[in-house]
């Protein structure tokens, strides 16, 4: 007998149809012998219309009552997925993530987990119940409630295994992860298999699921991950460690982004502490800055360029064009209309030539490489938004991933 948490999305439990299905397999995973805790995220879209609704109350509402708005909407689906297994005659009971034992941080809409003591959860087990647990929250060391923000069911399901011993499966509306995103490219194919350190690169690339928290999480405390669809139940993609005795594919995945800008400021004075400056200003004002890339002097000037989330770029347009004043750099350019490539793979620490694929593929189709940054098992290209769906879909081909089983 084996100790399954599973976890359950917003698409998932979004109406009685839906939460009797994800009731119905809770039911077949416990006769077939395995003891099972349950972790819902809020119905459909719930959590974007509580979000709404406070805006159209306040323009500037306080964290805490944010968190113990929006956590009101895990609460409601814990206790109808209770209600829908009751149906079938399994015993089962909700629990707020305070009363599941998430202990958190002060920060709200945003909270990190200090400790989870899982008491409770435990008990209900050893009496022969099925937790039912809100997903995304817990309380503070003050005692307040506290949301561990967008994707925090993820890791919500992901500490339980790890308190609890076992092993996590994460459902939602994929059937797994993907070498591309099957929208892009209808020829991908799904991985049966990936590792923390590709995972986490593909998530930090863009890949929407599972959340990169929760694969963290997953990857520090050794939590096996299951990524599988609540609608179809077919077996989906396992996260795992690294097998270091099997050779690894050379790219696993090629992974879009549309989310990104980019600004560059030109004309900038080649003396020390500059760049310290700009990036600490950014810093300052919550910017998350992530490609970075300075030119060659001349004349005693430099122009740097660095990429930054869309919702960021009026801010940091803000503090490059103060500091430019101050320094005596000439122009500040904004540009929205970027995307970034990028491919991922573990084999590629030991396949030379990936870097020359890429840029030769990307020039035979007229795409031009703006940026480029990489890391041991990642290569990413800024590229024209308008060109970035055919970079996907070239680079998906080049590697073969269309052909050949990966994973």
């Amino acid at each position: 007998m084996a100790l399954v948490v599973q976890k359950f999305g917003g698409t998932s439990v979004a109406d009685p149809d839906r939460m009797r299905e994800v009731a119905d397999h809770v039911a077949r995973t416990r006769r077939r012998g395995d003891e099972v805790v349950l972790v819902v995220s809020a119905m459909g879209k719930e959590t974007d219309d509580l979000l709404y609704l406070a805006s159209q109350i306040s323009s500037r509402p306080a964290g805490r009552e944010m968190d113990m708005l929006i956590t009101a909407g895990e609460r409601k689906a814990t206790a109808l997925v209770t209600m829908a297994l009751h149906e079938l005659g399994v015993e089962a009971e909700s629990f707020t993530g305070s009363q599941a034992g998430f202990i958190t941080d002060t920060t709200h809409m945003n909270a990190k987990i200090v400790e989870v003591r899982p008491d409770r959860i435990r008990q209900a087990l050893a009496e022969g119940r099925v937790p039912v647990v809100g997903g995304s929250q817990g309380v503070s060391t003050e005692r307040n409630v506290t949301f561990f923000g967008r994707g925090g069911s993820d890791t919500t399901a992901v500490a339980l295994a790890q308190a609890l011993g076992g092993v996590c499966e994460l459902y939602t509306d994929v059937s797994g992860i993907f070498t591309t995103d099957p929208r892009v490219v209808p020829e991908a194919r799904r991985l049966a298999r990936v590792s923390f350190d590709e995972m986490l690169e593909m998530c930090a690339c863009g890949c929407p699921k599972p959340a990169m928290r929760a694969v963290e999480y997953a990857r520090t405390h050794k939590v096996p991950l299951h990524v599988r669809s609540a609608f179809t139940w077919e077996p989906g993609t396992w996260i795992d460690e690294e097998d270091p005795l099997m050779e690894q594919a050379m790219v696993s995945g090629v992974v879009g982004d549309a989310s990104e800008a980019k600004i560059t400021l030109a004309g900038v004075p080649d003396q020390p502490g500059i760049a310290g400056r700009l990036f600490r200003s950014l810093a300052g004002r919550d910017v998350n800055v992530d490609m970075i890339v300075q030119n060659v002097s001349e004349a005693g000037r430099t122009d740097i360029s660095f990429t930054l989330p869309k919702a960021d770029l009026p801010a940091g347009q803000a503090v490059c064009e103060e500091l430019a004043g101050e320094i005596g750099a000439e122009v500040v350019t904004p540009d929205d209309g970027i995307g970034r490539v990028s491919l991922v793979g573990a084999g590629m620490k030991s396949h030379p030539g990936v870097a020359a694929t890429v840029f030769e593929t990307l020039a035979a189709n007229g795409i031009n490489i703006e940026m480029i940054s990489t890391s041991a098992i990642r290569i990413s290209c800024i590229v024209r938004e308008a060109d970035l769906d055919k970079a996907v879909a070239v680079l998906h081909a080049a590697f073969g991933l269309d052909q050949t089983p990966v994973g």
